[in-house]
């Protein structure tokens, strides 16, 4: 894997695992917060067994109209990947989280919640994304990669 150099969420479990991917690519690493998960707001660090049902149904149906309590909505997310996207440029490698990869798919493909939701992005996926130039969105993205990778 090649990348002139590395965009990481600063959440620790995307951070630690770019810092050593700078090391041993010898890439430049940037720090930027707005590739962090949703944000899930009362129910971060919650096993998803102990909420309320249908709470966490209506959410995974409709993670705008539904979002988590405290927690930020789907075009909250779709907003701030939208912004990140834009300030990459050619040969970026970032390392975030499911959320915002599929935001990011979302934002450059114009599919909506349900239809990213059924995107497969298990542990250590790497997904990678080329930009075309005159695209909305400049720059060129050599992998978006989870945050469980190291």
């Amino acid at each position: 894997m090649t990348a002139s150099h590395i965009v990481s969420s600063d959440l620790r479990r995307a951070r630690a695992g770019a810092q050593v991917l700078s090391l041993q690519l010898g890439a430049r690493l940037a720090i930027d917060r707005r590739w962090r998960e949703l944000d899930f707001g009362d129910w971060n660090g919650a096993d998803p067994a102990t909420l309320d049902r249908q709470a966490l149904a209506r959410f995974w149906e409709d993670p705008e109209g539904h979002a988590p309590p405290g927690g930020e909505r789907w075009s909250e997310l779709l907003a701030r990947v939208r912004a990140a996207l834009a300030d990459l440029t050619a040969g970026a490698l970032v390392v975030t989280h499911g959320g915002a990869m599929r935001a990011a798919i979302a934002v450059l493909t114009g599919l909506g919640p349900g239809q990213v939701w059924a995107v497969d992005l298990p542990y250590c996926a790497l997904l990678s994304v080329r930009i075309w130039p005159g695209t909305p969105i400049s720059g060129q993205i050599v992998g978006l990669r989870s945050e469980e990778a190291a």
